[in-house]
């Protein structure tokens, strides 16, 4: 599956003079299930690769099945926000507001590094902002820990945390939200 996108999110022209198609960022709907499962398997399997090994990263992506219908059930679990490029999903976040967790947080792997994981997660604190939560927490691979940790997340110590019969180790981490007036 080929993902294309604008660097910065935004509307420019590829060569050959195509439009290349703003960045959105909404509400999952039923019909992005399909591409969270994809977007999960290869975040895994290929954006994972420089920090777990392929035995542990096929475990992980074994957990939640390459299917919508699994994915399309998870968002009745979770608060689950989206980022849509040319009509696809290519990053998501997973958000359980009654506990003020980030449950899962996955961008395409080539797009990563663009700022669509944060801009998900901006959207993600300010919706628990204006729930009156004042902070929020996540596990972290060790893909995520060092990107959160420059953004103010706060973490909280080392984990280990078993997928398919293989240990992963992973962080807590916790960011205190603010409200910002605008």
């Amino acid at each position: 599956m080929a993902r294309f996108c604008a660097d910065n999110g935004q509307t420019g022209t590829a060569a050959g003079g195509s439009a290349m198609p703003r960045m959105i960022y909404r509400e999952a709907l039923a019909r992005d299930a399909a591409d969270q499962a994809e977007v999960f398997y290869h975040a895994v399997m290929q954006g994972a690769a420089g920090h777990y090994s392929l035995t542990q990263r096929r475990a992980w992506a074994g957990v939640l099945p390459r299917k919508a219908s699994a994915w399309a059930a998870r968002h009745s679990l979770y608060t689950t926000l989206v980022a849509v490029c040319d009509g696809r999903c290519v990053g998501f976040v997973e958000l359980d507001t009654a506990s003020a967790r980030i449950e899962t947080l996955y961008v395409w792997p080539s797009l990563g590094g663009r700022g669509i994981g944060t801009t998900l997660l901006i959207h993600a604190e300010r919706l628990l902002v204006e729930q009156g939560r004042d902070v929020v927490e996540i596990e972290a691979s060790l893909t995520l820990v060092e990107r959160l940790e420059r953004r103010g997340w706060e973490n909280l110590g080392e984990q280990r945390v078993e997928r398919g019969g293989e240990k992963l180790k992973r962080y807590r981490l916790r960011k205190r939200l603010r409200a910002v007036e605008t």
